[in-house]
């Protein structure tokens, strides 16, 4: 982006101290390329009879004009870890290498990555720019440039602040921002909505603007200025340049674009939060923070503020105080700290648990405070503060979610895609880009990547839950949705991974085959996922065709084993999913994958009859789509058999006599939404004998796997009346619907006994009409 009369800005740096070798006198690396740094400039700035080639700064390297002029690899990461500041993470956005080892310099580049681009949401970039912007002002008001095109209001540098601001908060999540070009930044921000499309268009529309006005004026007796003229020849002569008739003309258009850039520019480096602590309320809510004000007082202003138990608020507050947490923060983090801790206040005060609430966020604040990064989020983003509170408010379970995994906050930013969840199609497409952005074999940041977006989507899902936005039903589809998203992911991704090694088997046959809440479409907040690998294929012992070959049945038990540590390695972000693989054939003791000839024969000769109830709620969710068909018709053939109803009954009632008999009693008084006599269970298995039972007559009990829409079938097929598929519907519904609640508090799933004992009768009585019937 050179315009006419630029410098340039260069930093020297060299691979590896050492030693010259092969001249006469020898002589440190460092001092060599100090020398050939020292001839460069000459070169280039050197003014001879011909004039000069470019000026060139080098004061942007480590430690200014006091640094060394050419600096190692080594000392240049350490210094930027070290001493790095706000202002040079700014420069190094347009850093490029431009000549010498430029593989060398790319690997330089990379190291420095971190430095520039934090890997979590840093709208501590606000502040610094800000700053920078502030004195950028008083250094144009004081030398009289207010018509400086570049510098002063709605200028050059407003518009790359823009960009800049989101490329230095988001860039370390998001690579594509990682852009040198302003223009092509500012697409990007568009593209990923973070800027209305109409203003990108100005801030675009001004830039191209003002950096033609820009040539135009240095173009003019090769002038390095950025001033507009003040003499009546200079502005006709920039007006005419510019294609206008006169320098009024051109003025009215300058202006209407510089008042759009400095209006963007307000809009998005405004802190109403942080700027506004004014008011008498505001004061006294610092004071009650800073433990200003007597303990009395301070019980007061929270009183008046919604706090029913004020003591308990101050304790919390004072806990903070108390915490190492607290006593590690440095200056920077305790000003952000004093300035978000009141608006918490004020705005905790509203709601109806407002002790348990402001608990849980300081909690949160405690854990994410040495990141002060996310304390300025809180503090520069009223929206995401305000939704905070609503949800902490609202959910201990969510609360807690955040306080592990504060990345998730940059959700909060914006309550439309906060609490409208998207569907299947539109999450796998999410899941793709976002994995596109990632080198590949880049594994730690892809699992990084599949679990903030199974966190971030769950999140969603809680929010629109709270809010009474999806019926449970429906937050289910959500939270299956989003597994069977990841599920894919990671196949793809281990089979890549893979066949890049080995090549790939000649008969690509594998299925991943969903169990349980999963396969039920029934999905919790924490389910875990039950799964079992298969693959198809002719000759189990014919090598992969790559560099390194192992067999067919190698290669896709390494596949399994590949995608369960996908799923189950610690990550700092925590674990993507637990899996369960026992309900594949013979258990524990069986092969993580099986042929689907091996899994057919076990499933018509070995299995259980539990675990054909198991089956009943099996379905393919990612593969080979011939093998996955193959699947279905496998299950449907086992289901369909026609059983002794008597036999059935026995071993069904059993099963889930012993399953019961595993759990704890919930206590006197209690009841287990799931385990209890009349609850989740016992309905489970009623759908599950109704199935084994009558399928060979009534065919149509095949076609799901969810038992909202079997128990519909069992009406159909007249085994249940029209009256009692209700009943256990509404009872399936209820009990579910209260679990999820319940989960959402991080409570377990026992309420009081007489709670529910109208549906726990019917379901009950249902259960004795089919299976304890002669």
């Amino acid at each position: 982006e050179l315009n006419f009369s630029s410098d340039v800005d260069l930093i020297f740096a060299y691979a590896e101290d050492g030693d010259t070798q092969g001249g006469p006198r020898s002589t440190s690396n460092g001092e060599f390329f100090m020398r050939l740094g020292q001839q460069l400039i000459n070169t280039l700035s050197q003014n001879t009879a011909d004039g000069f080639v470019f000026r060139v700064d080098v004061r942007l390297r480590p430690f200014g004009d006091s640094g060394a002029l050419a600096m190692g690899f080594d000392a240049l990461e350490q210094y930027y870890q070290e001493h790095g500041r706000e202002w040079e993470r700014y420069a190094l956005i347009k850093a490029r290498i431009c000549a010498g080892d430029l593989a060398a310099g790319e690997r330089l580049l990379r190291t420095l990555t971190p430095f520039v681009y934090r890997r979590y949401l840093d709208f501590g970039a606000f502040e610094s720019l800000r700053e920078m912007k502030r004195m950028i002002a008083q250094e144009v008001k004081r030398k009289g440039m207010a018509e400086n095109i570049k510098l002063g209001p709605g200028g050059i540098r407003e518009v790359e602040f823009i960009g800049q601001a989101f490329q230095l908060i988001r860039g370390g999540r998001q690579p594509l921002l990682r852009e040198r070009r302003i223009q092509t930044v500012l697409d990007h921000l568009r593209d990923a909505n973070y800027l209305p499309g109409y203003v990108v268009n100005e801030l675009q529309d001004a830039y191209v603007f003002l950096r033609t006005s820009e040539h135009r004026l240095q173009e003019y007796a090769d002038q390095q200025t950025h001033n507009l003229p003040t003499d009546a020849l200079g502005r006709a002569r920039l007006a005419y340049a510019l294609g206008f008739a006169d320098w009024a003309s051109y003025e009215a258009v300058l202006h209407k674009h510089m008042q759009h850039v400095h209006d963007h520019f307000e809009q998005v480096f405004a802190a109403p939060q942080a700027e506004s602590a004014a008011g008498d309320a505001a004061l006294e809510l610092a004071a009650v923070w800073s433990g200003a004000l007597p303990t009395d007082t301070r019980s007061q202003v929270l009183a008046r503020l919604g706090y029913s138990t004020p003591e308990s608020a101050l304790e919390t507050l004072s806990q903070l105080r108390r915490s190492s947490a607290f006593r590690a923060l440095g200056n920077t983090g305790q000003q952000r700290l004093d300035l978000l801790i009141p608006l918490i206040l004020g705005a905790v005060g509203h709601t109806s648990n407002a002790a348990e609430t402001l608990q849980r966020i300081l909690r949160l604040i405690e854990a994410v405070a040495r990141r002060t990064a996310y304390l300025s989020l809180l503090v520069e983003n009223p929206m995401a503060l305000s939704q905070l509170v609503k949800l902490c408010s609202a959910s201990a379970w969510i609360a807690e979610l955040l306080s592990r995994h504060p990345v998730l906050l940059d959700e909060l930013l914006d309550p439309r895609s906060l609490y409208a969840p998207p569907n299947a199609q539109t999450l796998r497409a999410e899941l793709t880009q976002r994995l596109a952005t990632i080198a590949p074999g880049d594994l730690e940041q892809h699992m990084e990547a599949l679990r903030q977006f199974k966190q971030a989507n769950v999140l969603r899902v809680a929010a629109a839950d709270i809010a009474d936005a999806l019926p449970l039903m429906v937050v289910s589809d959500h939270l299956s949705w989003i597994a069977e998203a990841v599920i894919a992911a990671a196949l793809e991704l281990a089979w890549r991974e893979l066949s890049a090694r080995h090549g790939a088997p000649r008969e690509h046959g594998f299925a991943i085959i969903a169990y349980g809440k999963l396969g039920g479409l029934e999905l919790g907040y924490g389910s875990d996922l039950d799964l079992v690998f298969l693959y198809a294929t002719a000759d189990q012992e014919q090598p992969t065709p790559g560099d390194k070959p192992i067999s067919g049945a190698v290669f896709f038990a390494r596949l399994a084993q590949r995608i369960v540590h996908l799923f189950t390695a610690h990550t700092p972000s925590g674990v993507l999913y637990d899996v369960d693989l026992r309900l594949r054939p013979s258990g524990a003791s069986g092969l993580l994958v099986s042929t689907v000839d091996a899994y057919a024969e076990y499933q018509k000769t070995e299995a259980w009859t539990w675990e054909h109830q198991a089956l009943v709620r099996a379905r393919p969710v990612a593969g080979d789509n011939a093998l996955l068909q193959r699947f279905a018709a496998l299950r449907r053939e086992v289901l369909a058999r026609d059983r002794e109803l008597d036999p059935l009954r026995s071993e069904v009632r059993a099963m889930c006599e012993k399953m019961r008999a595993t759990f704890a009693s919930p206590g006197k008084g209690k009841f287990d939404l799931k385990q209890g006599l009349g609850g989740i269970v016992d309905i489970e298995f009623l759908v599950q004998f109704g199935v084994l039972a009558w399928a060979h007559q009534h065919p149509a009990l095949l076609d799901f796997t969810d038992n909202i829409r079997l128990l519909g079938e069992l009406g159909q097929a007249e085994k249940l009346s029209v009256s009692e598929v209700n009943m256990l519907c509404d009872a399936y519904r209820t009990y579910r619907a209260r679990q999820h609640k319940l989960a959402l508090q991080s409570a377990p799933a026992i309420v009081d006994d007489a709670e529910y004992n109208v549906p726990r009768a019917g379901v009950l009585a249902c259960w004795r009409k089919l299976l304890e019937a002669n």
